[in-house]
């Protein structure tokens, strides 16, 4: 057999691995059970996560930098027409939720013409206390916006709305010893409306559903099995997670299972139905009466 006559060596083909889903995490506490889910099921491996504040994340999911991920509910709202929500699972309260707090040097209704200082990680907190401050206490204060540390804001204003690790801390650890009025936003709404309150929603980017269904219903089971698993063995997750912050274990379980509530169904779609009806307007950028948008498990199961 000649040079030319030597058969070439087959090809392997060459397999182009799909795009991993660009999914948003919460790198607050609250969401920590979630990621410890992902990480026990495996599914963390099939994700392209990106951990960061929620505003940040709220930015990210409505440019499309994101596919998926945990969206403030105010922002949800605003961009309802672009966006779908993951039944069965958000992040709220059905009372006290330890981590969106009002942190104040006087009771609230001193708080008339007071400056208040408002976090600038989370809209939807800071609408909730506007809104309450408004309508269940009656005042107006002089708010304005600064970064959530606590006593930089507590040095330029006599309340401060902050939420996450900052509220936490502030809440189990510095307010008592300052002497400050602790209120918590979760537990004001319930006592307010009799409703649970959903401070952010999981949702997917319409164009990213029409482009890749299969994808989207399988982050949502990862999502929904994580959660599950995380709370099965809480104990195990408020053990580990004591040994690296400022809380102590019986502390973090009490957080995850009796403040945070990880569920979206009827109860808390009629709370979200609710602030809309409250505080919906054109000053906040989506209507009162604005469609909530949720997956459609069943499409899964037609493909």
């Amino acid at each position: 057999m000649t040079r030319a006559e030597t058969p070439a060596a087959p090809s392997a083909e060459v397999r182009i691995p799909p795009r991993r889903p660009k999914v948003g995490h919460i790198q607050f506490l609250n969401c920590l059970p979630l990621s410890w889910g992902l990480a026990r099921t495996g599914s963390l491996l099939d994700l392209d996560l990106t951990s960061d504040t929620p505003d940040h994340l709220n930015a990210a999911l409505v440019a499309g930098e994101l596919d998926m991920g945990p969206i403030s509910l105010v922002e949800f709202l605003r961009h309802a027409d672009e966006l779908v929500a993951l039944p069965g699972i958000g992040i709220g309260s059905d009372g006290p939720v330890m981590s969106c707090l009002i942190v104040s040097e006087k009771p609230l209704e001193e708080l008339d013409g007071e400056r208040v200082a408002l976090c600038d990680t989370s809209r939807t907190s800071v609408l909730l206390a506007q809104l309450l401050l408004r309508e269940r206490t009656g005042v107006k204060p002089d708010y304005f916006v600064c970064p959530p540390d606590l006593g930089a804001m507590l040095s330029q204003a006599s309340a401060a709305v902050v939420i996450g690790d900052p509220a936490l801390r502030a809440s189990l650890l510095g307010a008592p010893r300052q002497g400050l009025h602790v209120y918590d936003l979760g537990q004001l709404w319930r006592q307010w409306t009799g409703l649970p309150f959903v401070f952010a929603v999981f949702a997917a980017r319409r164009d990213f559903l029409a482009k890749e269904p299969e994808t989207v219903h399988r982050v949502h089971q990862a999502l929904l099995a994580a959660r599950d698993l995380a709370l099965s063995e809480v104990d195990k997750v408020s053990e580990m997670a004591a040994r690296w912050g400022d809380f102590d274990a019986p502390t973090l379980k009490r957080y995850f299972t009796e403040a945070l509530d990880y569920g979206l169904g009827d109860r808390q779609l009629a709370g979200i139905e609710e602030f809309a009806r409250r505080a919906g307007g054109d000053d906040e950028g989506f209507p009162p009466d604005v469609r909530v948008r949720l997956l459609d498990p069943a499409a899964a199961d037609k493909k």
